[in-house]
This record gives structure tokens, sequence and C-alpha cells, in this order.
């Protein structure tokens, strides 16, 4: 599993995550990750186009970043999740609690806006 971060326009922080969020992979990244939203960051964009399967443990590493996104008044979303991801993310609720977008335009869009 691999993870990247990169500053975007308005102050917008964009977390690449890559591979398999089984056990495994989520061990990987989840420092990396619960560090990259704890900092005071507002606007948070996971982009998840590069995930090739998401478990329950990833599914409560996703959660655990918004928390703390949300718990300092920020916004976080999701985007780019393939069908198969996006299908877990619906069937988990996931997305009645962080939003799922196609492109990262709509999900920059959603996290500046108030």
């Amino acid at each position: 599993m691999n993870i990247s971060d990169e500053l975007l326009s308005e102050g917008i922080h964009r977390i690449r995550l890559a591979g398999r969020m089984d056990m495994a992979g989520t061990q990987q990244i989840e420092i990396k990750l619960s560090g990259m939203t704890a900092s005071p960051r507002k606007a948070v964009v996971i982009d998840l186009e590069e995930v090739t399967f998401l478990a329950s443990i990833g599914i409560r590493s996703l959660l655990m970043a918004a928390k703390g996104v949300h718990g300092r008044g920020g916004k976080i979303v999701l985007v780019g999740a393939s069908p198969m991801i996006r299908k877990v993310l619906e069937t988990a609720g996931l997305d009645t609690l962080i939003p799922l977008f196609d492109d990262v335009a709509a999900a920059q869009a959603a996290v500046v806006s108030s």
C-alpha cells in the first residue's frame, strides 16, 4: 500500500492511496494517514483511484481520518473510487458520512464551499 500527499489550490490537501486496503495494506499507511489528516488541515480530498481492494479495516481507517478532520471543523471527501470500491463504501454506509465524488474538481469544490 502506498500513500502520498500534495497541496492543491486553496489549501486543499489531496491524499492519494494506492494498493489493497486490507489488514497488511492498511497497517502500512495507517500512521501516515492519521498524521496527514491530524494536522491543522481543514480541506482534505482522499483519492481512491488506485485502491484495488477495501476491507473493513480500511473503512475504519477512513472513518478515523474523517473524525479527525471533522473534529477540527474541516471537510473531507473521497474521490475516484472504482465501481467495486464505491459499492463497498455505499454498502457500509460510509458515503453518508464522507461524501463520494467521481472527479477531483467536484471534490475540491465540495471541500471549499461552506
